[in-house]
């Protein structure tokens, strides 16, 4: 009895195991539809988040591939393309990044670990400096609390960067009716509102702020995906995290939540591979 008990959990470790390794070193392709009637021509989107300073191949072969073969009018990417770790390497984040913006124009949205490089600079010497001047030389300039207008779609791009507080441990901070507004200045509810928010937990606020879509990260897809149950951990260290991964809705508002291309701390996945999401922005409801 006890042999066989033994076995069966040595099958389901290895199973694991297994998951884990080839999850960790993969991405799949998820495709989304979105419609509007402020939309005024179809536009196609990559959105990337979560890389955290992964490579797919060498200098990101693989995920450059896969971009150049959707074709994307432009990308969105929705933070922590690299971590904050003192002295960490953030040159596959950045090196993408380059070869990215030589053909696409992109809409980066600051994660949490971009916001924490520069908050505490005495802890990450140069990294924000250096990481932001990086982007900044091949043309790219983070929305930090900014809009970006596409008049041909009728499309504005926000990029949110919210307090370090709403990303707290263990608990959900309540974010104040006025804080958005206060953050993003009022929309203008005659274009779609495209908002990149890398904290999911805020969907309710983001959509009473006005956003028509919301694109987040941050969750992993909760590091491992069991059947039902969905997404495991989240980075709040919350059980089982509502927004865990996929489409989601409150009232007009739509989030497309990225379970993200890597993860860090621990640096594993496991029932759950990279994504790399499309999405279409198109005339009509």
């Amino acid at each position: 009895m006890a042999e066989g008990i033994l076995a069966a959990a040595a099958v389901v470790v290895f199973i694991f195991l297994a998951a884990a390794v080839r999850d960790s070193s993969r991405f799949v392709k998820i495709d989304y539809e979105i419609r509007s009637d402020k939309i005024t021509k179809p536009c196609r989107l990559v959105l990337l988040a979560d890389l955290h300073n992964k490579s797919f191949g060498k200098e990101n072969k693989k995920l450059l591939a896969a971009i150049e073969k959707i074709a994307p009018d432009g990308i969105l990417v929705a933070g922590d393309m690299l971590t904050a770790i003192g002295g960490a390497d953030y040159s596959h984040a950045l090196s993408l990044m380059e070869k990215l913006s030589a053909d696409y124009r992109i809409y980066y949205g600051m994660g949490n670990h971009e916001y924490r490089l520069g908050l505490y600079p005495d802890d990450y010497p140069g990294m924000y400096e250096g990481y932001m001047s990086g982007l900044r030389r091949t043309g790219i300039e983070p929305l930090i609390n900014e809009t970006a207008y596409l008049p041909e779609c009728n499309i504005a791009v926000c990029g949110a960067q919210i307090d370090r507080a709403y990303f707290r441990h263990f608990r959900r901070r309540p974010m104040e009716t006025d804080y958005l507004p206060k953050l993003l200045g009022t929309p203008d509810r005659g274009k779609f509102q495209l908002l990149i928010a890398h904290n999911p937990v805020y969907f309710d606020a983001y959509a009473r702020w006005g956003a028509d879509l919301v694109v987040s990260g941050h969750v992993h897809g909760g590091i491992m995906r069991l059947p039902v149950l969905g997404g495991v951990l989240s980075p709040a260290l919350t059980l089982f995290p509502r927004y865990d991964g996929g489409m989601f809705r409150e009232n007009e508002s739509t989030m497309i939540l990225s379970r993200g291309l890597s993860s860090h701390t621990p640096p594993v996945r496991i029932f759950n591979p990279g994504e790399l999401i499309v999405i279409d922005l198109k005339p009509g409801k």
